[in-house]
């Protein structure tokens, strides 16, 4: 019997960090991958919400995925912009990821709150309006390419938030 314990660590497959940074290949579709990716987060979240019951234990659930996705796509995109020599490629799109699920975190669980949050989310990104840019140009490397994304999912939750309590949503 062979004693592994103290082999070298085996480096990581360059695959992962691709297939987690850009979604499995959804960063490759044109045009707009990150509005796909977004889309795509939306019944994702919404699911992740609903096995949590509708409730705040499902928002709660659905912060929690969103801290993970942000963690994870951290990593997956610092080493992805590495390996292709770019500062944020555009194929990189675990960020709007990310950033959906940050914003429906804040919405209620039916459709019109959900469609809102996909809506200010995307115009929070597009327009890179402080503090996304700050976020954007201050931070570098995976956090950088997450940060901006999460600023703008935060920026549609509170807005999601403030109309939840004031009885429009």
């Amino acid at each position: 019997m062979t004693d592994n314990y103290n082999a070298a660590p085996t480096p990581i497959s360059p695959r992962w960090p691709r297939a987690i940074a850009t979604v499995f290949g959804l960063g490759f579709t044109r045009p707009a991958p990150g509005t796909v990716a977004s889309l795509v987060a939306l019944p994702a979240a919404w699911a992740i919400v609903w096995l949590g019951g509708g409730t705040f234990n499902g928002r709660l659930l659905l912060l929690l995925a969103s801290i993970l996705v942000f963690a994870t796509g951290s990593w997956a995109c610092e080493h992805y912009s590495r390996t292709k020599g770019e500062p944020d490629p555009s194929e990189c799109v675990i960020d709007e990821v990310a950033g959906q699920f940050f914003a429906c975190t804040f919405a209620p669980l039916h459709l019109l709150p959900y469609l809102l949050a996909f809506v200010l989310f995307r115009v929070f990104d597009i327009t890179k309006l402080w503090p996304v840019s700050l976020a954007e140009n201050r931070i570098p490397g995976g956090l950088g390419i997450m940060a901006d994304d999460v600023v703008a999912g935060l920026m549609a939750g509170i807005v999601l938030a403030v109309l939840t309590s004031i009885g429009i949503l």
